[in-house]
């Protein structure tokens, strides 16, 4: 007999689609998180393109989605330790790391108050710090606190527990082990973005002012570093000329050798961040090819129409910086025009490519650059970026079809 459960391994936007999907035709799904929350890469985001507008609308729909489901089971800060068995019957244990919230949690912030200890806030790569305990962000589901305990400087530390009025914070708890019966798996595993300080050229982590994609999301975004000021980090200046710098990393035999397809919609989505919030600004995008498919051509026509933003066939070589003043100094080609061209810029902003978060697992199939192809056994499926560089709509797209194919393997079973 087939079980009729299904699991989703990624609580980002392909796998709580999935999820949703799934449940809501009646199966139940049980998706599990390695983060302390759900989202994944789209919590981070500031807009979507083409219509630029914020993603926590559609998060904040499928997180209600998912709290009126009585189908729906959610396990974050977990990760999935073994799977045997086959379509209909697989075995799966899971490792629930601790939380040190518990349910009765109701976010008041209390705890963060008497917080001494800080950490390095990941969800905002780095740029700014949270207290030990701290809600991941605002509109993070679910909707409590959590504890690095690793961060705390003081392990007796109990100021926390003390000012929590609620009894919300455990900080006995210790990691548990879940082992659940599902018909099918899919994994939606997402990405990571490439490491940019491969690139020594182009001087990530050695050059204040040089940053990622992601990094300029965040710093754009309402409730990043900045409140969504676009400054620059090593003076908190507001900028007033950005290079983007196209395939950095990608399509490069020493690195990415392939297209992670959404590159250039984002450097051309970001431009219009700097443009509407700084009119004075400048914009310089040099770009390899620059790839707007189909419905996303309008776009790039929209944005090549700006005066202040200028686009520039022709790969980078060197990055620089002017010790004296921070700026940043990007040498490139200028293949249009035949020659070398030497921007001098406030900061720079490399489109690093997509990176496949899981590298090893004895039950998946993978292709030539680390994107899952589907699982050794059937009923075991891959979606969103985990099987390919896709944007948004596109992953969204595949869920609802990968959610009907994890169907179909357990009404076979």
């Amino acid at each position: 007999m087939s079980v009729e459960t299904i699991l989703i391994v990624g609580g980002g936007i392909s796998g709580i689609t999935t999820a949703v999907e799934a449940a809501e035709v009646g199966y139940n799904t049980v998706l599990v998180e390695k983060n302390p929350y759900l989202g994944g890469r789209v919590a981070q985001l500031n807009k979507y393109f083409p219509k630029l507008c914020p993603p926590y609308c559609g998060l904040e729909m499928n997180f209600r989605r998912i709290k009126l489901n009585p189908k729906i089971t959610v396990y974050t800060l977990t990760e999935v330790e073994e799977v045997s068995g086959k379509e209909g019957n697989f075995s799966v244990r899971l490792k629930v790391n601790p939380r040190y919230v518990n349910e009765k949690c109701t976010s008041c912030n209390a705890c963060v108050d008497v917080c001494p200890a800080e950490r390095l806030n990941e969800f905002n790569f780095g740029m700014d710090k949270t207290r030990a305990i701290y809600r991941p962000h605002e509109m993070a589901h679910p909707m409590r606190y959590v504890i690095e305990r690793n961060a705390c400087s003081d392990p007796s530390c109990n100021k926390c527990v003390t000012a929590c009025k609620y009894n919300a914070i455990d900080l006995a708890m210790k990691p548990e082990t879940v082992e659940i019966k599902a018909g099918s798996i899919v994994y939606a595993t997402g990405w990571k973005p490439y490491d940019a300080a491969n690139m020594e050229n182009l001087g990530f982590g050695r050059i204040k002012n040089v940053i990622t994609n992601m990094m300029l999301e965040r710093l754009a975004a309402p409730n990043g570093p900045t409140g969504g000021k676009i400054l620059r980090p090593s003076d908190g200046r507001e900028v007033k000329k950005v290079v983007f710098v196209q395939c950095a990393g990608s399509r490069d035999e020493n690195h990415l050798n392939y297209c992670s397809a959404i590159c250039c919609m984002a450097s051309l989505k970001q431009a219009t961040y700097i443009r509407e919030r700084i009119p004075d600004a400048e914009v310089f995008i040099a770009y390899i090819d620059l790839r707007t498919p189909g419905k996303y051509e309008d776009f790039l026509g929209k944005v090549q129409a700006d005066e202040h933003v200028k686009m520039v066939k022709g790969k980078v070589a060197m990055i620089e910086e002017d010790s004296a003043t921070g700026n940043v100094i990007v040498t490139s080609e200028d293949v249009e025009g035949g020659r070398k061209s030497r921007q001098i810029a406030d900061m720079v902003v490399l489109a690093t490519g997509m990176v496949p978060s899981v590298k090893e697992n004895a039950m998946l199939n993978f292709e030539q650059n680390g994107f899952i192809q589907a699982g050794k056994t059937p009923g075991i499926y891959s979606v969103g970026v985990a099987k390919r560089p896709s944007d948004v709509t596109s992953s969204i797209q595949d869920a609802t079809g990968t959610a009907l194919k994890s169907i179909q393997s357990l009404v076979r079973s």
